[in-house]
């Protein structure tokens, strides 16, 4: 029924299983262990891209987070009208909402598809003939897969083999616990390290972290660990590997595609305020063209005559301080204000040969 997943898996993992057959050969367990490693690192090469617009997606979602709070807040009591208003912000910003569940909703497939497929190699035809095939493996791959041992444990074993996993056989088979429970634990601790560094990533803006976010971050940082360590015994070594492969690849991605985004981010608030910087005026500079120059005040020194701005007196070969004038180019005193008319020169007496005398036009008594 789900062909069109389990054929895709068993190409890939088909595919690196020669390529690794040539170095370490088709029926030893390292090959099959690099396969599945390989697949996984495959599938997750694809969903590079959706995982980056994903974290793009959350960021954006993170900054306008105030805005769906207000939105919240007013529509507390029409629910119908807070979904309608908090769909059109995200359309207004370009967020998709489900954009940023594609990465994680796009791995359950693969998980459901290397679970049957790696079971399939242990599942007997129903007439008890030998199995011939396994979707794109021949009889060869399939018994270079069932023979395959990893410290003396066959990779398609399991601690118990539940049925309703696609287990053959039932019961507990102890003797795998040596080896799929450190499996186990590493991925649990990688589980809960991805999710706590994710977690630490939306922490940093707490606007942005309501109590759903903070509910959900202890679901996978907790839950979902201890989840893999449980049920963990019910998955054969093979897929044990897939799921510590998966969990590597998710840390190592998110560190680099953050370190990624927080330089681009860095770059662009440089960019922006060197723009600032240089659309700004500088002390002393001369106005750019279209621009308006500051104009000097104008004074008027009482003959109706402006005085000229200081670049004249350096265009005359004056210093700054002396004025016109003055040949030494020393700066002359002003005169002293002169108080009505007791103060003006005397003009010298004409007519007479010595000032002093009286004239010669007046009468003696």
């Amino acid at each position: 029924m789900l062909d069109f997943i389990y054929y895709p898996v068993s190409f890939i993992l088909w595919c690196w299983h020669k390529v690794f057959g040539f170095v370490f050969g088709a029926d030893n367990a390292i090959t099959w262990l690099l396969a599945i490693i390989f697949l996984t690192f495959t599938v997750r090469g694809i969903m590079f891209k959706p995982f980056v617009n994903q974290v793009r997606s959350m960021k954006k979602m993170q900054e306008f987070a105030p805005e769906l709070k207000k939105i919240q807040k007013k529509y507390a009591n029409d629910r119908q009208r807070q979904a309608a208003e908090m769909q059109k912000l995200q359309k207004e910003h370009g967020v998709n909402p489900l954009g940023s569940c594609l990465p994680m909703l796009l791995q359950i497939p693969v998980f459901i598809g290397l679970n049957w497929v790696l079971r399939a190699f242990s599942i007997q035809p129903a007439d008890g003939s030998p199995k011939t095939e396994n979707y794109f493996f021949d009889q060869a791959g399939v018994e270079s897969y069932v023979h395959a041992k990893l410290f003396g444990v066959n990779i398609g074993d399991a601690i118990h083999n539940a049925s309703m996993l696609g287990g053959q056989g039932g019961g507990w088979h102890w003797h795998v616990a040596p080896v799929a429970i450190p499996l186990m634990i590493l991925a649990s601790i990688l589980t809960h390290l991805t999710a706590r560094h994710s977690a630490q990533r939306q922490n940093l803006n707490p606007e942005a972290v309501t109590p759903q976010t903070q509910m959900m971050q202890r679901l996978t940082m907790y839950i979902f660990p201890l989840g893999v360590l449980v049920f963990g015994a019910f998955f054969p070594i093979g897929l044990l590997v897939y799921w510590l492969a998966n969990n590597g690849w998710t840390l190592m991605q998110q560190r680099l595609v953050y370190t990624r985004i927080d330089k681009e981010e860095a770059q662009k608030k440089a960019e922006a305020a060197e723009k600032r910087n240089s659309l700004a005026p500088r002390p002393g500079a001369k106005p750019k063209p279209g621009q308006k120059p500051v104009q000097q005040k104008k004074t008027d020194d009482g003959d109706g005559v402006a005085d000229k701005p200081a670049a004249d007196g350096k265009a005359s070969g004056q210093k700054p301080g002396s004025k016109a004038g003055s040949p030494h180019r020393f700066p002359q005193q002003g005169q002293r204000p002169q108080n009505g008319s007791a103060q003006k020169r005397k003009k010298p007496s004409q007519g007479g040969k010595n000032s002093g005398q009286k004239g010669s036009g007046q009468k003696r008594r």
